[in-house]
């Protein structure tokens, strides 16, 4: 197995879903380097095609431990897991805010319950925007931090910026929105990677 091969097994990983294309988009492979790929990992059955209306690539479970595997060949031979570990560990503080801060923009406590913030309280949402500016300078430098430590990690800097960027410019379905480059898409796919990096659970991480 060399690189582009744990490349194409950690971006299934992270998209759960997909086509060679985006596969080959998320880590700048050629998609004649991600169909050789994918053709050795579905003869080790390590991947699967899904057909119909929803179709592409998906890890097996056999194919999630081999990837486990060769991300932790690849943090012990970079000499990694010290400084990811301690970047985690910075991303884990931040965690809370970000889950506090989607969920008060989405909803509202008042005396009554909560409720679904229809976005009529102009004082509540810039409070809510004002605490993701702060986050967003806080993750920046271990996002950074990463990306110097392990080449796969470049990009989460530029996502999340280019995320925020938006926000401040009005558009708020980039807070949340599932189906976009949000903010919180990409805030959970850093999770994602941190935690497969390191071989973690989120039930581990929970307790």
């Amino acid at each position: 197995m060399d690189a582009p091969d744990l490349l194409v097994l950690h971006a299934l990983r992270l998209r759960t879903l997909a086509d060679v294309d985006e596969i080959a988009g998320r880590y700048s492979l050629a998609t004649d380097t991600v169909d050789d790929s994918l053709e050795r990992a579905a003869a080790a059955g390590w991947v699967v095609h899904r057909d119909g209306r929803m179709s592409g690539w998906r890890l097996t479970s056999a194919g999630r431990t081999e990837g486990e595997r060769l991300l932790a060949d690849e943090l012990d031979g970079a000499g990694a897991r010290s400084e990811v570990t301690s970047q985690y560990e910075a991303f884990l503080v931040l965690n809370p805010e970000l889950l506090a801060v989607c969920t008060d923009w989405q909803v509202v406590v008042t005396p009554a319950g909560e409720h679904i913030n229809t976005h009529d309280d102009p004082d509540h949402d810039a409070a809510v925007l004002d605490r993701l500016n702060a986050l967003h300078d806080q993750v920046v430098p271990v996002t950074t931090a990463l990306a110097g430590t392990l080449s796969r990690f470049i990009g989460y800097t530029d996502r999340l910026t280019a995320a925020h960027e938006r926000v401040r410019a009005g558009d708020h379905d980039w807070i949340t929105r599932p189906v976009i480059d949000s903010y919180h898409t990409v805030w959970f796919e850093l999770h994602e990677d941190l935690l497969a990096t390191l071989g973690r659970e989120r039930s581990q991480e929970r307790a």
